[in-house]
């Protein structure tokens, strides 16, 4: 896609004879800052190496680590897609440069398997999984030239080193589906265990023969994770939804362990200890448990709020365990899971959905962050992203859609629950909503009965609903939410409203008196405050309002789905940037260090800066998908969906004002 649309862009500036793009208007890939942290999926070692670690995640990239994962740097990014979950990384046992990377798409039954033969570097997708939703991968230890994968169609197998595949269950089975986790036994690379969605099976002659291995087993149990006992293959531990299970007969009688509870039955990973085989890991959606019996005893060594997807335990120090968790990222034991610290340096997942620069203290930037709960809220950091803290005391959970700053420092976030504003230690909700209405009343004057009105002050609870905008550029505030908008006359303290009722209301600003409100299908004007509004007829292509902003000049832009909008008359006309290669605009703002309008879009890594006056633009291949952009000194800073906040080079200033371009509209 990136590619199409700079040849779009060369082509459109050959034909209307603007100058085409320069070298130096390509430019790098906008640097990831933070904040650390976020979804983390799997883990991979290197045979050689146990301090030399690969970590897959939920948005196609590949981190590693070398020094025992108390750092990562981002290696490389599986295909074109967005949206791989690297649920699966294995590094061959014989050939350590040889990689494997098993993926899945969480909205549709498509992934791969993709295969790296430089360390990682670079990765070529294999042509028989192609759109496969690979759900577990393993390789064998006898045979290495042997990998097995499940996908949500069956089970699949490579004789070599993962170059053909073929699959070894019965073609259109109606059992042996929806694989969810693969294993081999150790000395036998034809005994083959798959766990299903609906109970286990297994073959030992590479797939002739399957049968069904449930007794003891609780019916319809999803099996996520099967571990073999390298030096007893006999005992198989799984994991369901309905618990443990431990069998010393190769599966075929399972008995279910006791000891953790019925609420953390969904085991994600098991994980055996490389040295003590009696030691046992169990990764569940309410924290880390472990048995050092056999699975006679278990004690919970996490809190109940990490959600474990994976786990390595070090070969060469077994106290040394890292676990890939959701929201939370790497977590770091060096105890034996005595104790935990995050080890998310340089990784960085988190889904931003707000960012805010601080105009008096440069290099103080703030980060709202979506679906993270306990971990996420509000980031800040005060180096220009070097380091960043948590500040999401009071938010309990929270996610934070918008952030807001005054003049004298005052921060807003506006969540998915209201208002909050940072007292200085925690984030406290804003005031309460207080309505006015004129109650009549009747009085006697001289001796008649006389009717008149009276206003009546109602308060009641604060702001409970989404909040997505917070605009505070007057003496009036406004804040735009799911049920619209509500303004404020105090700076927070009450708010009245909604002043203009809607479903979900996603933008507002003001200047003097003028309103501005917008939702999917609507644009609102208010000449008076927001007492009345108007609607604004939209462009007639547009079929859905996506992004909105407005100019010091007082010019209206809209993007969506067809392409950005504009009219200089509050919308009783509007035109077309036809020549920006841009559609589905999902970023628009004013940008009022460099006096232009910045446009981002789903579909595109570039980040164009528009001319108001002229309508020509300047543009930087940011490398990322954004959606919001500000200044940050002298550079551009933006929020990402799933990759945190990233950052311009210092050096891109330059290179931009030389790739200056543009399309005089006719």
């Amino acid at each position: 896609m990136k590619r199409k649309l700079l040849q779009l862009f060369l082509l459109g500036a050959s034909l209307f004879g603007v100058s085409t793009l320069t070298a130096q208007g390509i430019s790098s890939n906008w640097i990831p800052i933070g904040p650390d942290g976020g979804d983390a999926r799997s883990f991979a070692a290197d045979p050689g190496n146990p301090q030399h670690l690969y970590l897959g995640t939920t948005t196609s990239w590949i981190y590693q680590s070398t020094d025992g994962g108390s750092s990562w740097k981002r290696l490389a990014k599986l295909g074109r897609a967005n949206d791989l979950v690297v649920d699966s990384l294995l590094v061959d046992s014989s050939n350590v440069k040889t990689l494997f990377a098993g993926v899945w798409q969480v909205d549709r039954p498509a992934g791969g398997i993709y295969i790296s033969h430089d360390g990682g570097a670079t990765w070529t997708a294999s042509a028989d999984m192609e759109d496969q939703s690979v759900r577990a991968l393993t390789q064998s230890h006898s045979n290495p030239k042997t990998l097995v994968a499940g996908t949500l169609k069956g089970v699949y197998r490579s004789e070599d080193r993962g170059l053909h595949w073929k699959e070894i269950s019965p073609a259109e089975s109606s059992e042996i589906h929806e694989v969810e986790s693969i294993a081999i036994d150790p000395y036998d690379p034809k005994t083959i265990y798959a766990g299903t969605w609906h109970l286990p099976w297994k073959t030992t002659d590479g797939g002739e023969h399957w049968h069904n291995i449930k007794e003891g087993l609780i019916d319809d149990s999803d099996v996520f994770s099967i571990i073999i006992d390298p030096t007893r293959p006999t005992v198989v531990y799984m994991s369901a939804c309905s618990g443990i299970y431990r069998s010393e007969t190769t599966g075929e009688l399972n008995r279910k362990v006791q000891g953790i509870p019925s609420t953390a039955r969904r085991t994600r990973v098991l994980m055996q200890d490389p040295v003590n085989p009696k030691v046992v890991y169990a990764g569940t959606t309410e924290g880390l448990y472990k048995t050092a019996d056999d699975g006679v005893d278990w004690s919970r060594l996490t809190g109940p709020d990490v959600i474990i997807n994976d786990i390595y335990v070090d070969p060469k120090d077994t106290q040394h365990v890292l676990l890939a968790t959701d929201r939370s990222g790497v977590l770091m034991s060096n105890d034996g899971g005595v104790t935990f610290n995050a080890a998310n340096a340089g990784f960085s997942q988190r889904q931003v959905a707000a960012i805010l620069t601080d105009a008096r203290h440069e290099g103080t930037i703030y980060a709202g962050v979506l679906n993270d709960k306990g971990y996420g809220g509000v980031f800040v950091t005060e180096d220009g992203g070097t380091s960043w803290q948590q500040r999401s005391q009071g938010l309990d959970g929270k996610d934070v859609f918008t952030l807001a700053e005054t003049d004298d420092g005052a921060l807003l976030a506006g969540t998915n629950r209201g208002i909050f504003r940072w007292s200085g230690s925690e984030w406290v909700q804003d005031g309460n909503v207080v309505n006015y209405e004129q109650k009549p009343i009747y009085v006697m004057r001289k001796g008649k009965r006389t009717k008149t009105t009276r206003q009546i002050t109602r308060s009641g609870d604060p702001i409970n609903s989404r909040v997505n905008d917070i605009n505070m550029g007057t003496s009036t505030w406004f804040a735009a939410t799911s049920e619209g908008i509500y303004r404020s006359e105090s700076q927070g303290n009450s708010w009245i409203g909604p002043v203009l009722k809607g479903d979900n209301y996603r933008y507002v600003t003001a200047k003097g008196n003028v309103v501005l409100a917008a939702n999917r299908q609507q644009l609102m004007i208010s000449d008076d405050s927001g007492t009345t509004w108007r609607e604004i007829t939209l462009p007639q292509k547009l079929t859905a309002i996506q992004a909105v902003t407005t100019t010091p000049k007082g010019t209206l832009w809209v993007g969506g789905r067809e392409g950005l909008f504009y009219s200089e008359d509050e919308g009783q006309d509007w035109l077309q940037m036809t020549k920006l290669p841009l559609t589905d605009i999902n970023g628009l703002s004013y940008n009022r260090e460099m006096g232009r309008v910045i446009v981002t879009s789903s579909f595109s890594t570039v980040v164009f800066a528009i001319d108001e006056s002229s309508k020509t633009w300047k543009w930087w291949e940011a490398g990322w998908t954004l959606h919001s952009v500000r200044s940050l000194g002298n550079r551009l800073i933006a929020a990402s969906l799933y990759d945190g906040v990233v950052v311009q080079p210092r050096m891109e200033e330059t290179a931009a004002a030389a790739s200056s371009r543009g399309g005089t509209q006719p």
